[in-house]
């Protein structure tokens, strides 16, 4: 489930969306858990908030513990569909549904319970870190209780031929005969994200950050995790997931090989080029995600030194998501700071639409103008139309 978070704009449900909050639904460890802590700490009487609600599972499940009011906040079109969850429930008395950013919101009373499942793969996804400090600040009575309440990250080196073959092979193999060697270099500057098993872990976990959302007071993160190999192998990349701490005593998991396979999945940093290790060989990684704009810069150091006489460095790589998208030079003269803007067409089209809006005429007048004006952008009323809707929804009261 997802906040209304920037780039999370969508102005109709998507059988595919629907698909995928079904799963959700459908996956037992973690709606069971999130069940589970919600009849901890709900009381009869309580007040709950719930940050991207969804199709309104979690709304409904604290409604069934007791609470007196539910607040849940969600910004896409798939909240139609939890209100028609919670009447056909006999929940809609109980439940304000508000279709908002949460971060624009304000409520008429504290909460005693926040609730929120805004995790990806890992829990920094978009700005939902943000969301979440921002809801716990401002909407959190004293002695309020969060779910979850901390995230641990862990970290596993792996040995995963097949999903590193998925990264590398379209790039490697020369189809039609041509060099794609600089592509295959952005794509090892990019998580992948395959099923792993718990054979491919070739080392113990280890823990490189924790996010406890009761004191978070930052959406960066960072950490270190060392290893000393035991055994040969082939190194592919490193292994990412989360155990995820709902209340005490209630926690999910998406190790690889978890006994209940979750939808999350895990997260794999790839290598530049995969290592062979002999025991004794040394890794260390330096792990860095940083809140860019809308979205998660990651960053990955590894360095390898044998175990043999003197340490040395057998390898090191320096890895980051900035170096594994396309950089168009176009798109980064148009940021920076000098930059000097004049308004494109779609720009104009964009001035004037809002320009009508300001001024109260109809969605119908300001089409028919705009399609007067930009005959070629918009070859009938109806596509004129259809975008000046588009532009109302995003900005009109």
């Amino acid at each position: 489930m997802t906040d209304g978070l920037p780039g999370r704009e969508q102005s109709t449900v998507h059988l595919y969306s629907i698909a995928s909050y079904g799963k959700m639904i459908r996956d037992r460890g973690r709606t069971s858990a999130y069940a589970d802590a919600l009849r901890a700490l709900v009381r009869p009487g309580s007040v709950v908030l719930e940050i991207g609600t969804g199709t309104g599972i979690l709304a409904l499940l604290a409604c069934r513990y007791g609470a007196r009011k539910v607040y849940a906040i969600e910004y896409s079109e798939i909240i139609q569909l939890a209100r028609e969850a919670a009447a056909a429930n006999g929940f809609a008395g109980r439940i304000e549904f508000i279709q908002a950013i949460s971060t624009r919101v304000e409520l008429p009373e504290k909460v005693d319970v926040i609730v929120f499942d805004l995790h990806g793969v890992l829990p920094a996804l978009e700005a939902s870190l943000l969301s979440i400090m921002d809801a716990r600040d401002r909407f959190l009575a004293p002695g309020g209780r969060l779910i979850p309440q901390q995230d641990t990250l862990w970290a596993g080196l792996v040995c995963a031929p097949d999903a590193y073959k998925d990264v590398v092979e379209p790039w490697e193999s020369k189809g039609f005969g041509f060099d794609f060697q600089s592509i295959r270099d952005k794509a090892l500057n990019n998580m992948a994200r395959p099923r792993l098993h718990r054979d491919n872990l070739v080392s113990e976990p280890r823990c490189w950050a924790t996010v406890d959302y009761r004191t978070l007071s930052t959406p960066n993160l960072c950490g270190q995790a060392l290893w000393t190999l035991d055994r040969a192998t082939t190194l592919h990349g490193l292994a990412l997931w989360f155990d995820c701490e709902l209340s005490d005593g209630v926690a999910f998991s998406n190790i690889p090989g978890a006994r209940t396979e979750n939808i999350f999945g895990q997260v794999v940093l790839p290598l530049s080029h995969t290592v062979a290790l002999a025991p004794g060989d040394e890794v260390a990684v330096q792990l860095h995600a940083n809140l860019v704009g809308e979205d998660y810069m990651w960053r990955w150091n590894t360095e390898i030194t044998t175990g043999a006489g003197a340490a040395r460095t057998k390898v090191s790589f320096r890895q980051s998501e900035f170096f594994g998208g396309p950089l168009s030079p176009e798109r980064l003269r148009k940021r920076a700071h000098t930059f000097v803007p004049a308004l494109n067409e779609e720009g104009c089209i964009a001035r004037l639409i809002l320009q009508q809006m300001a001024e109260g005429l109809s969605l119908d007048r300001i089409a028919q103008d705009v399609a007067t004006r930009f005959p070629r952008r918009f070859p009938s009323w109806q596509e004129a139309l259809n975008h000046v809707a588009d532009l109302s929804v995003k900005y009109s009261l």
